[in-house]
Order: C-alpha cells, then sequence, then structure tokens
C-alpha cells in the first residue's frame, strides 16, 4: 500500500507500507492491503507504520485519513 503522512508545513513520510496502525478518535485501527474505502478522524497518539519489516512511529495530534484503492493519505495536526 503507498502511505503519505503530511502536515500543513512538512511531509512526514511517503512510501509503501505493509500495515499502518492508527490512533482513531473512536480507538485504534488497522489497515491491511485491500482495505475497504474509509475516511476517519484521529485523535492524539501514535501512528504505527510496518515497512519492510520494521515498525516506524510518527506522533500525530490529531488529523483525518482517507483509504481508497491501497492508497492512504492522512493528514495529520
Amino acid at each position: 500500500m503507498n502511505l503519505e503522512i503530511v502536515k500543513p508545513d512538512d511531509k512526514l513520510f511517503s512510501g509503501e507500507v505493509e500495515a499502518a496502525v492508527f490512533p482513531g478518535s473512536n480507538g485504534s485501527f488497522e489497515i491491511l492491503n485491500s482495505h475497504a474505502p474509509l475516511i476517519a478522524t484521529l485523535k492524539e497518539g501514535t501512528i504505527k507504520l510496518t515497512v519492510s519489516g520494521k515498525v516506524e512511529s510518527f506522533d500525530v495530534n490529531g488529523g483525518v485519513v482517507e483509504v481508497n484503492n491501497n492508497k492512504i493519505i492522512v493528514l495529520a495536526e
């Protein structure tokens, strides 16, 4: 899956991931390959990405995530 994490003044991440875990407003959730289309709000927390078998983490203060056709876009605060 292709994922981009964008803040108003910076791009935190752009690339292929195997899995992504997000701090959703109603609880954390994981996105895997071929996930159904989704739009969700994020609360303050940590986004955890699995990239080539390794976990990378990014702290966010909230935001929105959109999933569609194996592409994930995060607009983070």
